[in-house]
């Protein structure tokens, strides 16, 4: 176990140390979520109506969730690129714990998207956002967030282990992705949606997460949000990671030939 977390430490450190050398990369952590925060706040937010004071009490939990959700692109790409350009194959000659290398990937992904996010609240804080809760519940609010990245962390190291170039992975995954986070509430209320949109909304875990944090950090709002979607969100994480870490495993160790 000991070597486990050593090696997992190793691994993501690497992928973190990667960053600064590869500004492109940074991109993706700092200057896009500001620009999506931008566009919906000033572009779209004046014709949509929420039943919120403000767009950007409505705006921020959901573009967090979005946000957080993409981050495992860089994994999805960066295992692809591992794989199929023989860098599996140099730490499988190594004594490290094997686990290792989708356990270290997974890791790093907390640590950028918790970046990510701290750049979306202090955006959202000059454009008019606010907590109106208690410190716990805030905190519980962003614990959720991270779990939820780290989850869909796994879903994009399966699909990154799934496809034969990094270009079809990152296309995967945004095909996958993309539309959960539209067909939600993260930016309008689903009370607009077509009848059939809207029932795929209700147990959209998008939607569920969305209106977590929204309850969590805006509880004071005229607008009701369904009752249980913590909880509701918890058990949403927990499916996530039961069903894609085994096939993320199973995946890497037949891309591995172990």
């Amino acid at each position: 176990m000991r070597r486990l977390v050593a090696d997992t430490l190793v691994i993501a450190e690497r992928n973190l140390i990667r960053l600064p050398r590869a500004p492109e990369l940074l991109l993706a952590f700092t200057v896009q979520p500001i620009m999506f925060v931008l566009l919906f706040r000033y572009v779209f937010g004046g014709a949509i109506h929420t039943g919120y004071a403000n767009y950007a009490d409505y705006l921020i939990p959901g573009i967090i969730v979005q946000n957080i959700a993409f981050g495992g692109f860089v994994t999805a790409i960066g295992l692809n690129e591992d794989v199929h350009r023989g860098l599996i194959d140099r730490f499988r000659s190594l004594p490290m714990a094997r686990p290792a290398v989708l356990a270290g990937r997974t890791l790093a992904d907390v640590v950028t998207n918790t970046l990510s996010m701290a750049i979306l609240l202090v955006t959202g804080l000059i454009i008019g956002f606010s907590f109106k809760t208690s410190l716990p519940d805030a905190v519980l609010g962003i614990v959720m967030v991270i779990l939820f990245g780290y989850a869909f962390s796994w879903v994009f190291a399966f699909v990154g282990l799934l496809v034969s170039t990094p270009e079809a992975a990152n296309s995967v995954g945004f095909i996958a992705v993309f539309p959960l986070t539209f067909v939600s509430s993260a930016f309008v209320p689903t009370a607009t949606f077509p009848l059939v949109l809207r029932e795929f909304a209700k147990v959209n875990p998008f939607t569920i997460v969305v209106n977590a944090l929204r309850h969590l950090w805006e509880p004071s709002n005229a607008v009701p949000i369904p009752a249980g979607s913590v909880w509701q969100s918890f058990v949403w994480i927990a499916v996530i990671l039961v069903v894609f870490a085994p096939l993320g495993v199973a995946r890497y160790r037949r891309a591995v030939g172990s």
